[in-house]
């Protein structure tokens, strides 16, 4: 059943892919369930998504961050799929990488359930990572076919420094924590997808991912569901670290609803490590 899954989710991204090329860039008359205009380009991918997955018997319901709601598929089925159907899709028209990213969760929207992630990136070239036990990077070749290229692993420490939201807004302890990273010789390397800019540290073998609480957005701005815990499953996997700035995992996070924001640190060990030298922690 999760192969089915994967395929499903390989046909998309290259459907997403060629959509990307050509399509209307303009905004949508509406907001999604967390404030934000939607793109055209957003819900298009929504719509690619749903319709896809509408095909699997094995797929109980979905949950998009372009949904106000769970979309019930399959009552008596397993698996919930949550996904961000294209996350940094308003640097399209500047034409940067963006990507989609799914989370796989068994019966009940839970940390502890998710069982698989993956996520695509729409950039020079098709990529795909999918993960259930260890990350595996995927490649579209010249055939049309994902071929498997390498195991992503993360080294102890790294040398990039991805760290998001407006600075006027963070706390003094989080620019101290940035400054101490590029005291350090930490490289910035932030383009606003986080699709983009988590694969470029994965791929690259460590470094951080930040986005903090700021003053407009205390409980941060990424969404739980479809966006910091795919991507907690893969660092965590590929033998980083993640917190919320206090935590020993994102994984720590009750979920209360389905549009839930976290602040979101992504890692090797030496940055959290590092992180949690400045933030403290939740038993500190």
């Amino acid at each position: 059943m999760m192969e089915r899954i994967f395929e499903t989710i390989k046909q998309i991204a290259v459907k997403i892919s060629n959509e990307i090329k050509f399509a209307d860039l303009g905004y949508t008359d509406h907001a999604n369930a967390t404030g934000d205009t939607q793109l055209k380009l957003d819900v298009l991918s929504d719509e690619i998504i749903t319709r896809e997955f509408a095909n699997l018997d094995c797929v109980k319901a979905l949950v998009s961050e372009e949904k106000d709601e769970m979309l019930s598929l399959n009552e008596n089925a397993k698996f919930i799929v949550a996904y961000d159907p294209l996350d940094g899709s308003s640097l399209v028209d500047v034409n940067f990488a963006i990507g989609s990213i799914f989370g796989i969760y068994e019966n009940e929207l839970k940390p502890e359930n998710l069982v698989a992630s993956a996520y695509s990136v729409y950039g020079p070239r098709l990529e795909l990572v999918i993960c259930t036990d260890k990350p595996k990077l995927y490649r579209l070749n010249k055939e049309g076919k994902f071929q498997f290229i390498k195991d992503l692993q993360l080294k102890e420490k790294g040398k990039l420094n991805a760290t998001g939201a407006t600075q006027k807004g963070w706390s003094d302890t989080h620019a101290k924590f940035i400054r101490e990273l590029f005291e350090r010789g930490y490289r910035l390397r932030y383009s606003g997808a986080m699709v983009s800019d988590l694969h470029q540290i994965l791929l690259k073998g460590g470094g951080l991912f930040s986005y903090p609480a700021t003053t407009d957005a205390p409980n941060g701005k990424l969404r739980v569901l479809f966006e910091v815990l795919p991507f907690a499953f893969i660092y965590e996997r590929a033998g980083g670290v993640t917190s919320d700035g206090y935590s020993a995992s994102l994984f720590d996070i009750k979920i209360e609803k389905i549009h839930q924001t976290t602040p979101c640190f992504f890692g090797s060990k030496e940055e959290i490590k590092t992180l949690h030298e400045f933030y403290g922690s939740k038993n500190g």
